[in-house]
């Protein structure tokens, strides 16, 4: 019988000369064998086939809404935590947004409007970011939260809604102008900043505070939790 080296074997079977000598020393080719260092193939040995690397299942929470993310997959997890996160998170601040409307947004893109009825424009927006914003949580999952990512959240939170034309609105930023939450004062825009960085571990309220907190939770292994605060 003739042999040929792994030089010749690689360039018959369109491979590298590496995956050659793998191939060899996993046995998977019939009839190599070694003499010193050097390998020596029957020139009538069939080119070895690849093997499918399988798929590694996903096992945690977090994996799994990434997986069915992914996969673009209708009523797991991933879908149930879309749409009662953003429907409880958004009714908390006012949304008149109902959980069916909501859902159906998530799944159609449109949204379902009785006779008569009035929805307000940012309700639908927000809606829309809100799920992004959900996304985003799940590609960043394992990732440090930051200043930065809080601030993109809320930029991809209220991009389009009504608000975000007024010059005094700092999407994507901290608070230029004094406000209130359940009529109590909250923190002056000047210490903002401070303040944030004092909070990063303990986080903060509204939707942008939800969305944090369910990221905490991906990343630290914590199954999230959602709810209505009229349940």
């Amino acid at each position: 019988m003739k042999y040929i080296s792994v030089k010749q074997a690689a360039e018959l079977w369109s491979l590298s000369e590496r995956s050659v000598r793998n191939y060899c020393s996993q046995g998977r080719i019939d009839g190599a064998f070694l003499t010193g260092k050097t390998w020596n193939i029957p020139e009538n040995a069939t080119k070895p086939t690849r093997t499918a690397t399988a798929k590694k299942e996903p096992s945690t929470l977090a994996e799994i809404l990434a997986d069915e993310m992914q996969t673009g997959r209708k009523g797991g997890i991933y879908h149930k935590i879309q749409v009662e996160l953003t429907y409880n998170s958004n009714h908390m601040e006012g949304s008149r947004l109902t959980a069916d409307q909501t859902r159906y947004i998530f799944e159609t893109n449109t949204i379902g409007v009785l006779k008569d009825e009035t929805i307000n424009v940012d309700d639908i927006i927000e809606t829309s970011n809100h799920f992004r914003c959900i996304d985003l949580i799940i590609e960043n999952r394992s990732k440090k939260l930051s200043e930065a990512f809080t601030k993109e959240l809320h930029r991809v939170l209220k991009s389009g809604i009504y608000d975000s034309r007024k010059a005094w609105f700092a999407v994507g930023n901290y608070k230029k102008h004094l406000n209130k939450d359940g009529g109590e004062i909250t923190e002056l825009p000047v210490e903002v900043h401070a303040g944030m960085r004092r909070l990063l571990s303990g986080y903060g309220n509204g939707r942008v505070g939800r969305l944090i907190m369910f990221k905490e939770c991906m990343r630290f292994g914590v199954v999230p939790f959602s709810r209505d605060r009229h349940a």
